[in-house]
């Protein structure tokens, strides 16, 4: 096996020789061998692919840890992840954009409408919900494990239509800094709510008076991400002040199940109910 020093392979894979030490220590790209003395790396000549793949990859702005997974992939199954994500970025690329675009016409007392807004008529249902503080990264693993995966495995059913969907009500900001709260809604059936929530005491059985709500109609279904969620909820604000509604209560991501998009999960709504 034909070894290179770190510096060497550094210059013939177009990686730093920090780069390669913090891969290492990711278990990302380890060296062929390490002096038991000095402590210093060696490559091997047949490593210069997968190491030419991450510095190409982290040009393209991959995370680490997606990288970790394409490596490792067969060839195929990788590229298939490369174009998933350059698809994503793609999207979230055009996503900025429109914001950009928003926020210089707001600041120049212009419209600037990016997404359809239409309204509905909810009516009243019985919700049973879960209040908790959560940081953005901890709100899916959350309310997937503790609430929705819960209920489906004690048999609650569903009602039927938008006012049957599960919803998540943002009473605060969520990000990597704030924790909400946020409070995850599942409509249950009036005939059956008072015997549901009694198998679950932990959570709360509550009331959703009848109301009008607003929300961004998608031109594709499917889940918002990113910036796209930053003017979904845009459009939501602007179309609401425009229009002098007031919201009456906080704003909500509705999961809307589409049996089309079977193993994705939802096609997801942001909503606002208004007085």
């Amino acid at each position: 096996m034909s070894l290179v020093s770190i510096g060497e392979f550094a210059r013939l894979s177009r990686l730093s020789p920090k780069a390669l030490r913090l891969y290492d220590e990711l278990g990302l790209l380890v060296p062929a061998h390490v002096d038991p003395g000095t402590g210093y790396r060696w490559y091997a000549v047949t490593q210069l692919d997968p190491a030419r793949l991450v510095a190409s990859l982290r040009r393209i702005g991959v995370p680490l840890a997606r990288i970790r997974d394409i490596l490792a992939l067969e060839p195929a199954s990788a590229a298939e992840e490369i174009r998933s994500y350059w698809t994503g970025a793609e999207a979230e690329h055009a996503a900025r954009r429109d914001l950009v675009g928003s926020l210089v016409d707001r600041l120049e007392g212009k419209d600037h409408p990016m997404y359809e807004v239409a309204v509905r008529d909810m009516s009243a249902r019985r919700l049973l919900s879960m209040v908790r503080r959560v940081h953005e990264d901890d709100l899916v693993p959350t309310g997937r494990e503790l609430f929705i995966h819960r209920l489906r495995r004690g048999g609650v059913p569903r009602a039927e239509g938008i006012t049957g969907a599960p919803f998540i009500i943002y009473h605060g900001e969520v990000s990597g800094d704030s924790d909400g709260p946020v409070e995850w809604c599942w409509p249950v059936p009036e005939g059956e709510a008072a015997e549901i929530a009694a198998r679950f005491p932990d959570l709360t059985l509550r009331t959703e008076p009848a109301h009008q709500e607003a929300y961004v109609v998608q031109e594709t279904p499917g889940q918002w991400a990113g910036t796209q969620a930053v003017n979904a909820i845009e459009a939501l604000v602007a179309w609401a002040r425009q229009r002098r509604r007031e919201p009456s209560g906080g704003l909500r991501l509705v999961l809307v199940p589409n049996p089309a998009s079977e193993g994705r999960g939802p096609d997801n709504q942001f909503a606002l109910p208004l007085r």
